[in-house]
């Protein structure tokens, strides 16, 4: 029986993302071109919303380095979407400091506000909603990050409410 293995072939990097990946291997002595593999995976979510196996091997290309290598790296940090995600993802802590001031109360009032489950993205591809580890903020708890850059502390439900509403009309050039 002939078998074949589909192959994933990497995806062609633009100019303009090959000059900023330059910009960040050139901060590493040379022959650690692979240290900038963190960046790499940042400026490629950037550009694209999320980091694909495809995109995973060119960067492995580019760094000349296994793309394992790379693919564990993106695994490893819950910073690195492996899907596509809405265009607000909101990341709510539930380590223990933050669910014990309410954390867990927080994912679940998102939850209904939203009409998903951790883990998902609502309908019209707005809010991807997650779960994640500590944030480092325990004191402010309950926190959470949005879009992996803007941290929100004191996250009660009408906090939530405000924060949820706002991106809503900021998207329908409603007001807020």
């Amino acid at each position: 029986m002939n078998t074949r293995v589909a192959s994933i072939t990497a995806t062609p990097l633009s100019e303009a993302t090959r000059m900023r990946f330059d910009r960040e291997v050139a901060k590493y002595p040379a022959g650690q071109k692979q240290s900038a593999v963190m960046a790499c995976l940042s400026i490629i979510q950037q550009e694209q919303g999320w980091v694909s196996p495809e995109s995973e091997k060119a960067i492995a290309e580019y760094l000349e380095m296994p793309p394992m290598a790379v693919h564990e790296v993106t695994t490893f940090y819950n910073m690195y979407n492996q899907h596509a995600v809405g265009k607000y993802k909101l990341n709510v802590c539930t380590n223990l400091p933050c669910v014990l001031r309410n954390g867990a109360k927080a994912l679940a009032h998102l939850e209904r506000k939203l009409g998903i489950s951790a883990g998902e993205t609502t309908p019209d591809g707005l809010f991807t909603l997650q779960q994640c580890e500590c944030l480092g903020a325990c004191a402010d708890a309950p926190v959470m990050l949005v879009n992996d850059r803007t941290m929100c502390s004191f996250m009660e439900s009408d906090r939530l409410d405000q924060l949820v509403d706002g991106l809503r009309a900021a998207e329908n050039g409603d007001a807020a």
